[in-house]
């Protein structure tokens, strides 16, 4: 197989989850896995991030953007990134960041072509 170009596994306008470890003296209310630290005096947890594929970068990463805008530059095979699910777009819908015109009219002319 050398030679062949792996196939994208996201698209500019995906929505994404990104499965994120923090560590912090109190858990929000979204904080999944908690495990306190040795001593006691933080926790260890996850929490998902939903974001959207703005685009695909020549060198095989994605950028992504957050809900409050900032980007965020990722491999595509990072295990903590996947698809959102169908119920998980109804379900978090609100926490996804926007489709904008831009983004999705990119991804509209990359099809036809």
């Amino acid at each position: 197989m050398i030679g062949m170009s792996v196939k994208p596994a996201f698209k500019p306008g995906d929505l994404v989850i990104y499965r994120m470890t923090k560590h912090s003296e109190c858990p929000g209310p979204r904080a999944k896995s908690i495990s306190p630290s040795p001593h006691g005096d933080e926790y260890k947890y996850l929490v998902d991030k939903f974001w959207i594929v703005d685009q695909l970068l020549e060198d095989g990463q994605i950028q992504l953007r957050t809900r409050r805008g900032k980007s965020r530059i990722m491999r595509q095979d990072d295990q903590n990134l996947r698809p959102a699910a169908w119920w998980e777009l109804i379900l978090y819908h609100r926490q996804f960041p926007q489709r904008d015109v831009a983004t999705t009219s990119r991804q509209e002319v990359s099809e036809k072509s």
